[in-house]
């Protein structure tokens, strides 16, 4: 076997591991130069399909209950496949339904104001579905194991407005105050540039992170403040080998574009930086065991 066709293997290897395609499928975007073994996955070419991406991760991460996941899908996914200009995501059949009441838009009274993913709507595409942003030439295909599989969609409610319902082709004004906040952040832009192609990558390599899951079915998943991803899980994977399989990915690869920075170089155990941007993976004790010796006691 020759070097370039090792690594075209190589390449295969870990773009199966991360998005559950076949080896066949990811042999070929090898052998295209799609993939390489440095970025064995492909990114979102294009600011418009990250910045969607990034916000849907983002939703999932802060909105789904550690006891609403199921078979390690931590964000209602159980595999990928990633395109240069798109993305198609597969759901997992008991929480698809839960993940698109996450992240279609809504005014929640109770929480105080615009929840979701603004500017984010619901399509049909023949016998599927898509979720596309207004503004923004970017859309993620779902894929259900049922072809005959129809959304139960979220409905309006007490202080609940379904946005999405009521502004299916133009932004709501909380939808476009919350967009243009994000543009003109008094944050360092750069960060938040390193943190949507970090969120992106994360959503297309579903079968990595759903080892953190693996013991338990579930792991706490949170944000800080709509920025860096945590990951918080016992049992099953090791830390450091979860953070090997994430970083042989690609998943910290620094983009064109994406400055260096001095902290990009991690300060504790667990922490994947590039360009300002974070992913934080902590393990702890087993919470099963914990929750057993409570109810023994």
């Amino acid at each position: 076997m020759s070097r370039r066709t090792d690594n075209h293997h190589r390449a295969a290897s870990i773009c199966r591991a991360a998005t559950g395609l076949t080896h066949r499928t990811c042999l070929g975007w090898a052998e295209a130069g799609l993939i390489d073994h440095r970025q064995p996955v492909p990114d979102a070419e294009d600011e418009g399909q990250r910045v969607l991406e990034s916000l849907m991760l983002a939703e999932l991460a802060d909105g789904l209950r550690e006891s609403e996941h199921r078979d390690g899908a931590l964000f209602g996914f159980t595999s990928a496949r990633p395109a240069r200009t798109g993305l198609a995501l597969g759901l997992h059949p008991a929480m698809a339904d839960r993940v698109l009441a996450t992240v279609l838009p809504r005014i929640d009274e109770h929480y105080g104001g615009l929840r979701g993913v603004p500017g984010l709507r619901i399509v049909p595409t023949g016998r599927s579905w898509a979720l596309t942003r207004l503004r923004a030439r970017a859309a993620v295909h779902l894929l259900h194991p049922d072809p005959d599989w129809r959304p139960v969609l979220p409905e309006h409610g007490d202080g609940l407005a379904q946005l999405w319902r009521r502004n299916r082709h133009r932004l709501h004004p909380a939808e476009a105050a919350e967009l243009d906040g994000r543009a003109d952040a008094g944050g360092d832009p750069g960060s938040v540039a390193a943190q949507d192609w970090l969120n992106s990558r994360l959503l297309r390599r579903p079968r990595l992170l759903g080892a953190a899951g693996a013991a338990h079915g579930s792991a706490n998943v949170y944000t800080h403040g709509g920025g860096d991803v945590v990951v918080e899980w016992c049992c099953a994977v090791e830390r450091r080998e979860l953070e090997r399989r994430l970083r042989r990915s690609g998943l910290a690869q620094r983009p064109g574009g994406v400055a260096e920075r001095l902290r990009d170089q991690p300060w504790f155990p667990g922490e994947i930086a590039m360009g300002g941007a974070f992913v934080t993976l902590r393990r702890g004790l087993c919470c099963a065991r914990d929750a057993a010796a409570r109810r023994a006691s």
